[in-house]
This record gives C-alpha cells, structure tokens and sequence, in this order.
C-alpha cells in the first residue's frame, strides 16, 4: 500500500513537474505596434489573438506606441519589444541614417531584420466637402493647415515625401485623433491624411473623422501624379466603398508603401516559419475579422515577395522568412547574401 501511494506521488510530481517545464516554456513577445485607433493596432490584435490560440508555446502582448517608429527604436535599442511594426518608408531611413533615425544608429544594439510583411498602406488627403471647388489638387494645400498624421507615423512620412517632390508647403497642424473630424468640420483645418489598409480597410480614427465632417477626396492632379511617379512614388486608385461613405469622387488617388509585423532573431527561424504557416492558414479568418488582410488572403506568398523587394536594401531578411519564400518559391537567390544569421 506504501509503495502504491509512493508511486502515485512519483508520477503526481512528475506531471507537476511535466506542467511547470511546459509553462517555463512559453516565450512572451511583447509586439510594439502603433497609437489605438489606427490600422496596425486594430491588425495586431486581430493576428495576436490567432497566433495565440494555435501557437500555445508563444504569448503575445500587443503594445500600442504613439507611431509604429517608436516600436522600431525600442527594438533596436534592446528594451523591451520582441516585435515591432516596420515599413520600408522607416527602414529605409534607419539604414541610411536619416529623416526620423537621423543619429540613431549609434544606439543600435540589435539589428532589425524583415520577417513578416503584412499589407500595403495607401496614403491620401481628404478635404471638407465644402472646398472641393477652391482647393482642387495637392498643391492647392500650399499655405493651408493640414494634419498629415502624428510625427512619428510612417504615413505622414509618406504623404510628407510626396508633398516634398510636389513643393507643396503646406502648415503642419498636430491634433488629436479624437477631434481632427470635428476641426476639420470647423475650418481649424484644411485637410486631413486619409488612407487605407490593404485596399480593403481604414483606420477607427478615419471612420470616426467622418462621422463628424464631411470630407471629400482631394486627389492629384495628372501632372502632380507624373511628378510623384518621376520621383519613384507608386500612385493607385482606392475605391469608396472602402470608407463605407460618399468621398464625393469615383476613387481616391493614393500612394502606398509596404508594412509589416516583424520579429527579431531572438525568434528562432523554425518559429518564424511556423508563424507564416499559422498566418497563411488562417488568411481567411484573418481578413474576415479586419480586412486589411485581404491581401495576404489573396496571395501571401506574393506579399512576401514584394515586401521583401521593397527593403531588401534596407534591412537583412529573417532566416524563417527566407525558408517560407524558398518552399513558396517566391525567393530570389540574389538576396541570398541577405538573409540574417539565425541566433538559435
């Protein structure tokens, strides 16, 4: 009887024991996305909420920042991110020590590689209804006062490089999100950046903006659009539908750029690869819950692709990335020499 009871102790203890490994186990990634209310917070909650129901041996804590910049820094510096949300438009800076990284490489502790690429951001300017007759293009913006998105936004920086190429010098207003609908609506301010997901989805704060004004799309004109082509900027048509409102125009003109929900190497590359399984897995879901992830539903192996085309100059390649685009067979060996060391 001893004996049984000290065996049924052993093997107690050793599911204790079993248990407790297992839970030591889990690997807590703090993601650094951007401000609530904007797309890549309403994205990251939506993807950490699958990621953390499949993958049982990760736990992901989604943190908002005030702009996706910010989780870029903090993961470079070594605080407290294991995930950041990067774009091409701030890897591009990063890595050419300039704009809003200006000085920054000096206080880079850990390089920030590409391992996820999540959607297109398209970017454009929104008017009050009003105005459509006396402000007809973006130069028309000239000496007006725009909010073109909080400083550390990569989407200002966008819209921001292209009102640059046009010479359009505008007066930057920062405002709140919560009230830049109802200045708008007031005449405090001319126009506001409006932009779109995927194609397929705005942020909260856009929804809300126009609940409280009635703004209109301000497009460029065809010569503005060859201007921004000429300096390499991509200009595509985003439908109305998209905003769920009149925009009082067949289409909004935008110009997107690339963004992504990246890990570092402290992610192994196996792990990485599983992730972009899980994703692609459940693309449906994904988009059925935000809509911003119509594009990978569509074609993720693609988006991959491209996103990695975008800054492959800019910043290494995650080794678990590399191995999903190779089976996918939407790598190109070229990039080779660009796939980072896995830290495993």
């Amino acid at each position: 009887m001893l004996k049984r009871s000290l065996s049924t102790l052993v093997i107690v203890a050793a599911a204790a024991f079993a248990t407790a490994s297992q839970a030591q186990k889990v690997t807590d990634i703090a993601w650094g996305t951007s401000a609530v209310g904007s797309s890549g917070h309403k994205a990251l909650v939506t993807m950490a909420s699958v990621l953390n129901r499949e993958m049982k041996d990760y736990r992901i804590t989604v943190q908002p920042t005030p702009g996706a910049v910010v989780s870029v820094k903090g993961y470079a510096t070594g605080q407290q991110f294991l995930g950041y949300y990067g774009a091409d438009v701030a890897f591009e800076e990063l890595a050419n020590d300039t704009d809003r990284f200006k000085g920054f490489k000096a206080q880079i502790k850990r390089q920030p590689v590409q391992s996820f690429w999540t959607y297109t951001i398209e970017t454009g300017v929104g008017i009050h209804a009003r105005d459509k007759g006396k402000i007809k293009q973006w130069g028309d913006l000239t000496g007006k006062r725009v909010f073109t998105g909080r400083p550390p936004w990569d989407v200002r920086a966008h819209l921001e490089r292209a009102f640059k190429a046009l010479g359009v010098k505008h007066e930057y207003v920062p405002v709140d999100l919560a009230t830049a609908g109802s200045l708008l609506e007031s005449g405090r301010l001319d126009g506001i950046i409006v932009y779109t997901a995927g194609q397929s989805s705005t942020a909260p704060w856009i929804t809300e903006a126009g609940l409280a004004a009635d703004w209109a799309a301000l497009n460029p004109s065809a010569d503005e659009i060859k201007i921004m082509q000429k300096a390499g900027f991509n200009v595509i048509d985003v439908k109305p539908s998209v905003f769920k409102r009149d925009i009082h125009a067949s289409v909004l003109k935008v110009s997107p750029f690339y963004y992504g929900f990246h890990v570092g190497l402290e992610i192994p590359a196996n792990d990485v690869y599983r992730m972009l399984t899980t994703i692609e897995k459940h693309a449906d879901e994904l988009a059925k819950t935000d809509r911003s992830f119509t594009q990978i539903k569509t074609d993720m192996a693609d988006m991959q692709r491209r996103g990695v085309e975008s800054s492959i100059d800019f910043v290494p390649v995650h080794p678990g990335l590399a191995k999903y685009m190779r089976e996918k067979k939407v790598w190109d060996s070229k990039w080779d020499s660009r796939v980072a060391k896995d830290a495993s």
